[in-house]
């Protein structure tokens, strides 16, 4: 079995490919992966370290108004198509699967002009615009969301099916006991842990400083990565501050599993994996979307999180430092919100997303391998002659690659 996989341009779209690449390695060791991306997207850098080959197109999305700079991109959308088609056409993939950014948009398309199977994940609760239009031509779409369902195409809806974000295994097996006994935290203690997305968030790490203050005064545990481009610039800030053991500022995180598993309360930002990975664990979370993200997906996520009440969300324009402090303290204090808030985080979450993924890309590999067997049978033919009852005979012709036979229905001709 051949797969084909193309999803690029930031890590919400990679990582899933990349987890979906690995399940199908996992049970079909025999099968050969091919990723398709873009030589400047992040794809570049993460799919060759897990292994796998990367063939880079000519791709970039439109911008918001007609240019000089947008005539250039049509160009390279052409060009794009072209060499996407030379790369299905050279490798004959069975299965074809996209999650998201503009390089899916020329592989599926060329890939479901040759009817071979293929599949949209989206990550998002608002879909982005390429998978929108990519639904009304892949064999199937896999959604993360419920109400991201109304947002796609109504021509397209038969093909959606729900079933998650894929969460990584050291996530999923991570244990709070086991991962607080990691960082030095004692049971007793609560614990918050703050990040703003891989690249960190200004503002919040500008509303995060009165926050920080006052869990040092009240002797709280917390780990907060700032982004590596705001670490220095945080610290300074803070001035001369004392930390126990187990309240960290670092630049970046790398043990996401174990920080998330110590955890009672997580702040982030509202990336469709992050919010996947919070509530596959369920915990209950403080949401800040990042402002100017592509169809304002990350308000529409952390949205959908808080009708589900398994989290908080207080937009960029909203936030102050007032304002987070006010919530961080409230949940810490509370409770009883803390447990319905983690029961509903957990109802939210799909820990066996992945799972669900590669159920779905197989059953419709397989429909589509029948679809396509049945197609060699050729139509049942109406035969002009008529026994003596007057009755039409039908035959039926089958034509398959191993033999030829010809089976008659009905009475037979005189």
């Amino acid at each position: 079995m051949k797969v084909l996989l193309s999803g690029g341009g930031t890590g919400g779209h990679v990582y899933p490919a990349i987890a979906i690449a690995n399940k199908i390695k996992e049970e079909n060791p025999d099968c050969e992966i091919l990723f398709v991306g873009t030589e400047k997207g992040i794809e570049s850098e993460i799919v060759p370290k897990y292994g796998y080959e990367l063939k880079t197109v000519t791709v970039q999305g439109f911008r918001r108004k007609i240019d000089l700079e947008n005539i250039k991109r049509v160009f390279k959308l052409c060009k794009g198509l072209e060499e996407s088609r030379r790369i299905v056409k050279k490798f004959k993939p069975d299965i074809v699967i996209g999650t998201g950014g503009y390089v899916s948009g020329p592989v599926l398309f060329n890939s479901a002009l040759s009817k071979t199977t293929t599949i949209v994940h989206e990550q998002n609760s608002f879909p982005g615009v390429t998978n929108k239009i990519l639904s009304k031509v892949v064999t199937r779409v896999l959604t993360s969301f419920e109400d991201s369902h109304k947002r796609f195409p109504e021509d397209s809806r038969n093909k959606l099916v729900l079933t998650g974000n894929p969460v990584r295994k050291e996530i999923l097996q991570s244990r709070k006991s086991i991962s607080r006994k990691k960082l030095g935290i004692s049971e007793d203690k609560k614990m918050v842990l703050c990040y703003g997305g891989s690249g960190g968030s200004r503002k919040i790490n500008d509303a995060m400083k009165l926050v920080i203050k006052n869990m040092i005064d009240e002797d709280v545990a917390f780990i907060f990565a700032t982004g590596k481009v705001y670490y220095d610039e945080f610290i300074q800030s803070l001035g001369d501050i004392q930390l126990k053991p187990y309240q960290r500022i670092m630049p970046y995180l790398d043990n996401m599993a174990d920080g998330l598993a110590a955890s009672d309360i997580v702040i982030g930002s509202a990336g469709a994996i992050s919010l996947a990975e919070i509530t596959a664990l369920g915990k209950p979370s403080i949401i800040i979307p990042k402002a100017y993200t592509a169809e304002n997906h990350q308000e529409y996520n952390a949205k959908s999180i808080e009708a589900q009440g398994a989290g908080i969300a207080i937009l960029e324009k909203e936030l102050t430092p007032e304002r987070l402090n006010e919530v961080v303290f409230k949940l810490l204090g509370d409770r009883e919100l803390l447990i319905d808030m983690s029961n509903a985080s957990k109802a939210a979450g799909k820990p066996q997303a992945i799972d669900a993924i590669y159920d779905e890309i197989m059953v419709a590999y397989n429909e589509n391998k029948k679809i396509k067997s049945s197609k060699k049978v050729s139509k049942v033919e109406d035969v002009k002659d008529k026994n003596k009852d007057g009755e039409t005979i039908i035959k039926e012709e089958k034509d398959n690659s191993e033999s030829k036979e010809i089976k008659t229905i009905g009475i037979k001709k005189k």
